[in-house]
Formats: structure tokens, sequence, C-alpha cells
């Protein structure tokens, strides 16, 4: 499809939305910035809570495309995940369907299957030890409960009113990796912006779930299904790994934080950082 013009940024204020804002006018998006608190530098930015449906409805209205990076990010209760990550992509996505919005990028999270046991044996791991996409979900918080709600909630609105939406399950998108975890599902921001542009111009992605990391020589789940959209990613996170693992340590399966694909999140409570 042709890409998008006008693109709603949620969650412009933050780590990732700040990496985007950036990067992704270089593919030729306008950005409409949307966040809970004022966006650095950007006076026009639209400042509400996802709580409030008429101007999530306003702020919706006239763009061609959604990503959608808002909510909390980290572990909370649940009554804050509810409100910020449940209702408050409802409330997205009912604007999306009443606007006519026809894609939504969702930022879903490794933590939807965050319980899956992280594969065990050589680096780079055979194609066959892959975690594939449709391994079942096994959230590891309530952050990663809402982001498999995100992804049913995405299903749902392509299966009812035919709304597109690629979800996508980030690892960690940081300018590097910071720990030794990070090395197997880091996403460069540069690749970051790549996946978000192929997920917001394929064609007929109906719900299409994906991976979203650099091509990381330790990398531990398959990208098949974002390298169909048309990602190339052009990462690796493997420059940085002789001095993450001398700092901290190799993974150890006995640690229940390394035995995990959700790492530190599976603790209770999560332990920081992850």
């Amino acid at each position: 499809m042709p890409a998008p013009r006008t693109v709603l940024l949620t969650g412009a204020a933050g780590g990732l939305g700040t990496l985007m804002r950036d990067l992704l006018p270089a593919y030729g998006y306008e950005l409409r910035l949307l966040d809970l608190r004022p966006v650095d530098g950007e006076p026009d930015s639209i400042v509400t809570d996802l709580a409030d449906k008429d101007a999530v409805r306003e702020a919706v209205r006239g763009v061609d495309a959604i990503i959608h990076l808002a909510g909390i990010s980290l572990e909370a209760p649940f009554e804050k995940i509810l409100k910020a990550n449940i209702e408050g992509t409802y409330h997205l996505y009912e604007a999306a369907r009443e606007e006519g919005v026809e894609r939504i990028v969702f930022a879903s999270s490794n933590h939807a299957v965050g319980f899956t046991p992280r594969p065990q044996g050589d680096t780079p791991l055979d194609p066959s030890a892959l975690i594939p996409i449709d391994t079942p979900r096994r959230p590891d918080t309530f952050y990663g409960l809402s982001k498999s709600f995100g992804e049913d909630l995405a299903q749902f609105y392509w299966d009812k009113y035919g709304l597109e939406t690629v979800s996508v399950r980030i690892g960690s998108c940081f300018p590097e990796p910071t720990s030794v975890r990070m090395l197997s599902v880091w996403m460069s921001p540069a690749d970051g912006a790549r996946l978000f542009h192929a997920a917001l111009t394929a064609e007929n992605v109906e719900h299409t779930v994906v991976y979203g990391s650099s091509a990381n020589t330790r990398l531990w789940w398959d990208l098949t299904t974002a390298r169909t959209l048309g990602y190339e990613p052009q990462d690796d996170s493997e420059p940085y790994a002789e001095k993450l693992i001398a700092e901290q340590g190799d993974l150890e399966p006995d640690n229940v934080a390394h035995a995990y694909l959700g790492g530190h999140f599976v603790s209770d409570p999560p332990i920081w950082p992850y």
C-alpha cells in the first residue's frame, strides 16, 4: 500500500516515541504527536489522556494510520494497567473505527509470551530452535497481560470491522543493549524505524503479529513474519557482547530471570533493570 502521509504517534514523549519521532520523518511521514505530557520542543503536540474519548477521537480524525506506543511500559498495579493499557487501547481502536482509519501498528511486547522458556544451545541457534510467532501466549506480568489483550483487541477489530493491525512484540529498543539478555532481544532504533515503516506500508496485513528485534547473532525468536512485511534488519547486538558479558557474566540456566523469554519480569516482584 502507499506510505500513509499523516501518522498519529501516541506515546510520543516516551523513550521509544522520542526515538521514532526523530527517525520516521525520513520515510516521508508527517507525525501528529500525542502523549499524556508535553513533548519537548513540539508545541503543537496533543496533550491528553487516552481515557478522554472525545479528545482521542479528535486526535485520530484525519490521520492515515496510527503507531500506538502509549501506555505504561513497566509492571504496575492492575488498576493502573487497566486504565492506561487496556481501556486506553480500546478507546484508541474505537476512535480509529469511528474515523475510518485503516491501519494501526500496535506496540505489543515480548512480555506477552514472557513465561516461554528461552532457547538453549549454541549461538547462533539453529533456525528450528527459534521461538515461533504462534507460540502460546504466556504473559509474565499485568503489563504483559495488557499486551495480550491488545493483540486480541486488534484481531477482533480486524474480524469485526476490517481495521488492520500489525502487532509488534518489541524486545528492547535502545541506542545500544544494556544487558546480556538484551543481546538476544535488542532492536536498534534504526531497525525499529525500518520495522514500523514496513508495518505501515505492507499490503493486506489483516492482523499480523511479528517479533521486533534486530538481526542479532544471539536471536531467540523467528523474524519470518516481520520479514514477510518487507522488514530487512540491518543491525546486530554482537559488537556489544564481549563487554556486557565481561561486566555481567553470561546467562545462567538455573537463574529464573535467565530461564524465560521475559527475563526479570517473571520474578515476583519484577527486578530492575531487566
